[in-house]
C-alpha cells in the first residue's frame, strides 16, 4: 500500500484553484482529493469543505446519487455559519434532483427528483431567513428561483402521493 504525501502548508491556497480548476474540468473526483489534502492540515478549512462537497455533487452524474449526497450532507455540518449549512445543503438536494431528471432511471426517478427538489427550496428558504449579508441571500433567492422553474418546466415531475386505503366492508 502506498502512503499519503501531505502537501506544504504554503500551498493550500493554490491547491484550492487547482481543486476548482479540475471541478470545471468536470474531474470531480481529483478536485475532492485535493480538498483532502487542505483539510489534512485544517480539518475546518471553511473554502476547502466548501470545495469538496461541490466536488462530491459533481460526481453524481458518473458514479451514482445516493452515497455521495450522504457524503456531501455529512459534510455540510462542519461549515461554521447557519447560512452556509443550510445554504449548501440546498446545493446538495438541487444537484441530487438535477441528477435525477437528467438521469430519469427507473419509475420513481420523477418522484425523487420531486423530493429533491422540494428539500432544496426548504434548505433556501433556511437559509433566505437567516437573513444574513445581501449578497449572501441573493445567491439563495436565485437557486430557489431556478428550482421553482426547473419544477415548471417539468410537470411530470410530481411528488409521491401515497395510495389510498383499500376499504373493507363489513357484512
Amino acid at each position: 500500500m502506498y502512503a499519503l504525501k501531505p502537501i506544504p502548508a504554503t500551498a493550500l491556497a493554490s491547491a484550492l484553484i487547482k481543486a476548482e480548476r479540475y471541478r470545471l474540468l468536470n474531474q470531480g473526483a481529483i478536485a475532492e482529493s485535493i480538498c483532502d489534502d487542505v483539510l489534512a492540515h485544517d480539518g475546518t478549512h471553511q473554502p476547502a469543505l466548501v470545495m469538496k462537497i461541490l466536488a462530491i455533487t459533481d460526481q453524481f452524474q458518473e458514479d451514482g446519487i445516493g452515497h455521495h449526497a450522504t457524503r456531501a450532507l455529512e459534510l455540510v455540518g462542519r461549515l461554521s455559519s447557519g447560512y452556509a449549512r443550510a445554504y449548501y445543503e440546498g446545493i446538495i438536494h438541487e444537484r441530487r434532483g438535477r441528477a435525477h431528471l437528467t438521469q430519469r432511471r427507473g419509475p420513481g426517478a420523477g418522484v425523487l427528483a420531486h423530493g429533491s427538489f422540494e428539500s432544496a427550496l426548504a434548505c433556501f428558504a433556511r437559509a433566505i431567513d437567516a437573513g444574513l449579508a445581501d449578497e449572501a441571500e441573493a445567491e439563495a433567492v436565485l437557486r430557489w428561483n431556478a428550482c421553482v422553474r426547473t419544477l415548471e418546466r417539468h410537470p411530470e415531475l410530481r411528488a409521491h402521493r401515497p395510495e389510498p386505503e383499500a376499504v373493507i366492508e363489513s357484512e
